[in-house]
């Protein structure tokens, strides 16, 4: 199953300037939890973002430049590419950033939404989903709280 995961705000917002906008300690351990010994494809600005590889999963990085070598990392130029490079019966999830969202959104299965209320400003969001093709079948609420200045919501969606 081909699975986005992404935390998202109610304006779409991923990020800005390479970054998150928002601190959600608890939406980071379910993000360790879901992807943990999986394949995890990503942009290289995403890749990039990270102070180093995440431990225990295999990093597919999607980029344009041809001589792009990060070691551990698979290196492919396109999401078509990405998915080849993946197991057939595992879950693999697609981590960003924008523009990678929006190439595997007809590829994936399932979305992961960690929806976080509010409105930020930002330079990367996440495509719209379409709810003619998405079905929202699970919702739960995270009260804000001293760790968490934000409440949020984790949100499932699978494809009609």
């Amino acid at each position: 199953m081909i699975v986005m995961i992404a935390a998202v705000a109610e304006n779409n917002a991923l990020g800005k300037d390479n970054e998150l906008v928002w601190h959600l300690p608890n939406d980071f351990k379910r993000f360790k939890e879901l992807t943990s010994g999986h394949y995890i494809i990503m942009g290289r600005k995403t890749f990039e973002s990270f102070p180093k590889p995440l431990p225990n999963r295999t990093h597919i990085v999607i980029t344009r430049q041809l001589n792009y070598q990060p070691a551990g990392c698979i290196i492919v130029h396109s999401i078509e590419e990405a998915i080849k490079k993946c197991p057939k019966n595992e879950d693999v999830f697609i981590i960003g950033g924008g523009e990678i969202y929006k190439q595997a959104l007809p590829f994936s299965d399932k979305i992961e939404i960690t929806k976080v209320h509010g409105q930020f400003e930002a330079d990367a969001f996440f495509p719209e989903i379409n709810k003619k093709v998405w079905k929202l079948v699970q919702s739960e609420l995270q009260p804000k709280d001293e760790k968490h200045l934000y409440d949020f919501t984790y949100q499932t969606f699978v494809k009609k």
